[in-house]
């Protein structure tokens, strides 16, 4: 592919990652809240250890990512993150932080200082965004421990940061908190839907997956890695089964990496045929996979069979391609490439194609 092309396709990556170093966000915090950080990354990893990962091997940061990828500056600089993506022939990107982030910025483990730190923590990201505010999409944190501050994030990061997203746990229930359906949500759905921001509910950790994690006997824990995905068929039907989404049509939550082959099935199988049979779901008015094509989309990196699935069954409107640098799975610096051959793979045609690969996240996060 010429640089001609490549430039005129604009790929636009809805997953990739970077490396936020203590330094960096104690660079945006008051130094009396440098302590309240390393406290909690202490104590947070200290369960870790001790009751997710229950005394055994500690899968280090090396696990998850390519080797050389995670070496590259992008994983860890403004600089570098653009000169990656111009390598690659990226125009744009959604940016995720690698590993704990915000998770440990909570009341449990900073007590009254963590909405502080919280904002702090976003700064930095916004900090890092800064270098090019186009073609760098942070994935903004939204805590769901205080609706009101919530709320005034949300206005505070899409009235000065100009955020286009933010990423919203996919497991309230993980952190004792209700799931997105209750009532105490209602400000904060509302408040996300008048500001237009996209919300991305990334594949995560469910905490009970660690029950797994310690009866996994294979040494890198691969039984463990490879079941990451399956739990996000609870967020998805909370979503839509609640009747949530149809609650707020203007609301559009998108799910990042959660593998496209087992949709076209879950949906197809299990969601879409429970409609007429003899289970209630009040507040849902249509099919399930109607409000997944209007309101929701989903993420891929290379998945040609899955990727052929899911455009025959949703369409290519609500798929969106991704890179996940540096990930194992990451096709940097060669995505120009990979689309090319993924694509021809799975008999899409290039309207299609640029629409999945360019034209959906053009749209969505106000690019065009």
């Amino acid at each position: 592919m010429s640089a001609t092309q490549a430039v005129h396709e604009r790929l636009v990556s809805v997953d990739s990652h970077v490396h936020f170093t203590d330094d960096w966000i104690k660079a945006r915090l008051r130094r009396e809240l440098h302590a309240v950080w390393d406290e909690a990354n202490r104590k947070a990893e200290e369960y870790a250890a001790k009751v997710l990962r229950g005394g055994q091997k500690n899968l280090e940061l090396e696990d998850f990512v390519d080797p050389e990828a995670s070496k590259d500056p992008g994983h860890f600089n403004p600089e570098g993150k653009l000169k990656a993506m111009d390598l690659d022939g990226v125009y744009a990107e959604v940016i995720f932080p690698e590993l704990a982030g915000a998770k440990i910025v909570n009341p449990s483990l900073m007590g009254s200082d963590w909405k502080e730190v919280f904002q702090g923590y976003n700064n930095a990201m916004a900090d890092f965004a800064s270098h090019d505010p186009l073609r760098l999409m942070t994935a903004y944190q939204l805590p769901l421990y205080d609706i009101e501050f919530a709320v005034k994030e949300v206005q505070r990061l899409a009235r000065d940061k100009k955020a286009r997203c933010v990423q919203v746990t996919p497991f309230p229930a993980d952190y004792g908190l209700p799931d997105v359906y209750d009532e105490r949500y209602v400000p904060l759905w509302k408040t996300i839907e008048e500001t237009g921001l996209t919300v991305l509910n990334h594949l995560d950790l469910k905490a009970e997956l660690w029950n797994v994690f310690r009866r996994d006997p294979t040494p890198q824990k691969g039984i463990f890695t490879g079941l990451a995905w399956a739990p996000m068929a609870e967020s998805i039907s909370m979503w839509i089964l609640t009747g949530t989404l149809e609650k707020y049509p203007k609301m559009k939550v998108l799910f990042v990496e959660p593998g496209l082959g087992w949709l076209p099935w879950f949906f197809e199988t299990l969601l879409d045929p429970r409609m007429h049979q003899h289970y209630e779901f009040p507040g849902v008015k249509r099919p399930p996979s109607e409000t997944f094509r209007a309101q929701c989309g989903a993420t891929f990196m290379y998945e040609p069979m899955g990727l052929k699935a899911a455009y025959d069954y949703f369409g290519a409107d609500c798929l969106y391609w991704s890179t996940d640098f540096p990930h194992p799975a990451t096709c940097w610096p060669n995505s120009q490439r990979q689309v090319l051959s993924q694509f021809k793979e799975a008999g899409i045609p290039d309207a299609d194609r640029r629409k999945i690969t360019s034209e959906n996240g053009l749209r969505t996060f106000g690019l065009k």
